[in-house]
């Protein structure tokens, strides 16, 4: 390998990250007559972007507010969700030809359902205003250099060092290595004598490990409408469970409250009082088994696994208050120690990161180090499951955009 001196670009800033932060604080900065070089890890620029929903990019959401991020600092991201809206988004890419469509709980979608089209939106506006994006270059280390900052760079086998007065870190986070998933951002940061918020996989399925495995193995692949919750969140959605233990989108959501050791608990008829409901149905069919009756609210499958744990030999007539205190905890608190989650191979985000005490809110850079912006997610401010992460990429890119 051949080492070359450090070489001065004439670029603004140099944008370390082909995602959503980075593709957008390019396209931003180009609106803006600003010159960028974009370096990407992959061979080519979105990979999370191509993958995401499916492959069909749910690209914001509806309803996108602070509220739906988690961050030590709650009110950090508001100054740019004012700045960059969910409007600013939809029309956005309205006018490069994207039209969104609502799926469920405010997701938005493009009606050709194909990331591809997110993607090739910057990648052409890029190519339109000169931006410069280099795949399969892997940046290494980042160090300030007097008024400049020192990119070191592996690209086609050969080590490269470049300057440049300004630098972006849209880096992303941990999850999903095999897509080229880097620590890169949160390493520059400490070593630059940033602090960082505990960085662990969020929106990730949970695992039960021990006796309980084996009574979740047998209902792997059945899907329930559930309310899930802890002392933090609630979320009603689809519960799956797996022969390793729960996912599902409600899942997904309550494990960015979740921590190691705690309980969550399941509401698996929400709206429903299954008290109530036994009352009705026996006054009309009292020799009704109690299987059978949960069979019909259940698939037969579950109701015969929970039947496990209730007295199912008996019909709905002999049902002692006992029996029905026992029947109304399971199905409305039914409780769960997950022993962990999936970790970052099937985390959808990571959780934490760069301290939000470090940077401005306003524009997103470091207090420390002038020049050093952050954005997307490698910043401690992750969003729920259902677009509002990208909404975040979207905002924290336009932002970092204004301010080179």
């Amino acid at each position: 390998m051949s080492t070359n001196l450090a070489k001065q670009t004439d670029f603004d800033a140099i944008i370390i990250g082909a995602g959503a932060c980075g593709l957008m604080c390019a396209v931003q900065a180009g609106f803006l007559g600003k010159r960028v070089l974009v370096l990407e890890k992959n061979d080519r620029p979105g990979a999370k972007i191509l993958i995401s929903g499916g492959g069909r990019c749910n690209y914001t959401n509806l309803y996108s507010s602070a509220q739906q991020f988690i961050s030590q600092n709650e009110h950090f991201s508001k100054s740019a969700f004012a700045q960059w809206t969910v409007e600013d988004t939809i029309n956005f890419f309205e006018a490069y030809g994207i039209v969104g469509k609502e799926k469920t709980l405010g997701q938005l979608f493009p009606v050709s359902d194909k990331a591809k089209d997110v993607v090739n939106v910057f990648t052409s506006l890029c190519a339109d205003m000169g931006q410069e994006l280099w795949c399969d270059a892997e940046v290494v280390n980042v160090e300030k250099v007097g008024d400049n900052f020192s990119i070191h760079l592996t690209r086609n086998g050969k080590e490269q060092k470049l300057l440049a007065p300004k630098v972006v870190m849209a880096a992303g986070g941990l999850p999903i290595p095999k897509m080229g998933a880097t620590d890169l951002g949160l390493r520059v940061a400490r070593k630059l004598g940033m602090q960082i918020a505990g960085a662990a996989p969020a929106l990730v399925p949970l695992t039960i490990t021990g006796k309980d495995q084996g009574w979740y193995e047998q209902l792997s692949g059945n899907s329930l409408f559930c309310r899930v919750w802890n002392d933090r969140a609630s979320f009603e959605e689809n519960i799956l469970f797996t022969h390793w233990g729960l996912s599902g989108p409600a899942i997904l959501q309550i494990s960015s409250y979740w921590r190691p050791g705690e309980w969550i608990y399941i509401d698996l008829l929400p709206h429903q009082n299954i008290v109530e409901l036994i009352q009705q149905e026996r006054e009309a069919n009292g020799k009704k088994m109690l299987l059978a009756y949960l069979s019909n609210l259940f698939t037969r499958k579950f109701a015969e696994a929970i039947s496990d744990r209730l007295p199912a030999d008996k019909n709905l007539a002999s049902l002692s208050n006992a029996d029905l205190e026992n029947i109304d905890a399971l199905i409305h608190q039914f409780k769960v120690k997950p022993a962990g989650d999936k970790g970052y191979d099937k985390a959808e985000v990571m959780r934490g990161g760069v301290s939000t005490d470090e940077l401005s809110s306003k524009t997103l850079e470091a207090k420390k180090v002038s020049g050093l912006f952050f954005g997307g997610e490698c910043v401690d401010v992750t969003g729920w499951l259902g677009g509002y992460n990208f909404q975040w990429a979207w905002a924290s890119g336009f932002v970092i955009a204004q301010n080179l």
